[in-house]
């Protein structure tokens, strides 16, 4: 390459770099391992940002309740959660909306040479359960429990709670007789070998839920959004893009693996799927299919779940376009 083939280069890098350093960056609050680092990863790896308009951030937090302290504080522009929590913050005055990220929910298992066929064989034994007491998994689990036995589940059980690698262990060597995890270890539960009894999204769709209904989604500010319209669209935009990638493209997801703590292919295989299996239908929440939902949580979690919310908040969902 001659000089002058050389500078010109070098002209177009730098031109480059001076272009991208004047976008505006978007920081999203994550979990270190957070199964949502995928979808952000593919954005940052494949320009989805730059494309855009923007640049994404990662800030890597411990645990759930640091990312939300950190939402509240304004330490990031984004993070993920549920929208039972947005709902809450929104009725006690926070401008919080939800943008959908995911309807990927849990199930309960079992050891695939457990006698245990359906929630009736569960009677008199102990169940082992992640996310505690009023875990949305498990409190739709009760309800359908209800439905199809007239008896609570809690009731003819007895419970342990504990952080999912708890659960998981619990359930493999027998020291429970079923569990309820959250849906990436249940992935890995099933690809070493347990046995799914039932799963959330099949007991919502029994209980005349719509299993659609996105559980998990991106939590932005009202005022942020409407201050930067196009940046919130983006960003939109750049999440739905990303989704069609991993929908699709073997590629992004060997590029993925040596984030995603698979130790076999039957692992990352089912990671793979249930994360896919998870993308929300494009398009707005239907605020009245939440709210049946919430109102079947709420009968069973009670004020520790709603925190005194008895209707979900107008402007909980937010749906780019509008």
């Amino acid at each position: 390459m001659n000089f002058r083939r050389s500078m010109i280069l070098f002209a177009a890098i730098i031109a480059g770099a001076a272009v991208q350093a004047d976008e505006p960056v978007i920081t999203v609050g994550t979990l270190e391992n957070g199964t949502v680092n995928w979808e952000l990863t593919t954005i940052i790896d494949r320009g989805l940002d730059h494309d855009n308009g923007f640049e994404l951030r990662l800030m890597p937090f411990a645990g759930n309740p640091a990312t939300q302290v950190a939402m509240q504080g304004g330490q990031v522009d984004a993070i993920v959660s549920d929208w039972l929590w947005v709902a809450q913050q929104r009725a006690n005055g926070a401008d919080f909306t939800f943008l959908p990220y995911s309807t990927a929910v849990g199930g309960l298992v079992v050891r695939d040479d457990s006698a245990v066929q359906s929630l009736a064989d569960l009677r008199g034994e102990k169940i082992g359960i992640a996310g505690g007491p009023v875990d949305k998994s498990w409190l739709i689990l009760r309800a359908y429990a209800r439905q199809e036995l007239g008896e609570d589940l809690a009731a003819i059980t007895t419970q342990v709670f504990g952080a999912p690698p708890m659960i998981q262990n619990a359930a493999e060597t027998g020291e429970v007789a079923g569990a309820v995890n959250f849906w990436h270890f249940l992935a890995k539960m099933k690809a070493g070998g347990m046995r799914e009894v039932i799963n959330v999204s099949d007991a919502a769709s029994a209980l005349g839920l719509d299993p659609s209904t996105p559980l998990l989604g991106y939590v932005l500010n009202d005022s942020w959004v409407a201050d930067h319209p196009d940046l919130a669209q983006g960003f939109a935009r750049a999440s739905r893009q990303a989704k069609r990638i991993l929908a699709t493209d073997d590629a992004a997801w060997d590029h993925l693996r040596p984030r995603m703590n698979a130790d076999t292919d039957a692992e990352f295989a089912a990671l793979r799927a249930g994360w896919v299996a998870g993308i929300p239908p494009e398009g707005p929440v239907d605020a009245a299919d939440a709210q049946e939902m919430f109102e079947i949580m709420a009968d069973l979690g009670g004020e520790e779940l709603t925190g005194g919310l008895t209707t979900l908040p107008e402007g909980l969902f937010w749906s780019p376009g509008e």
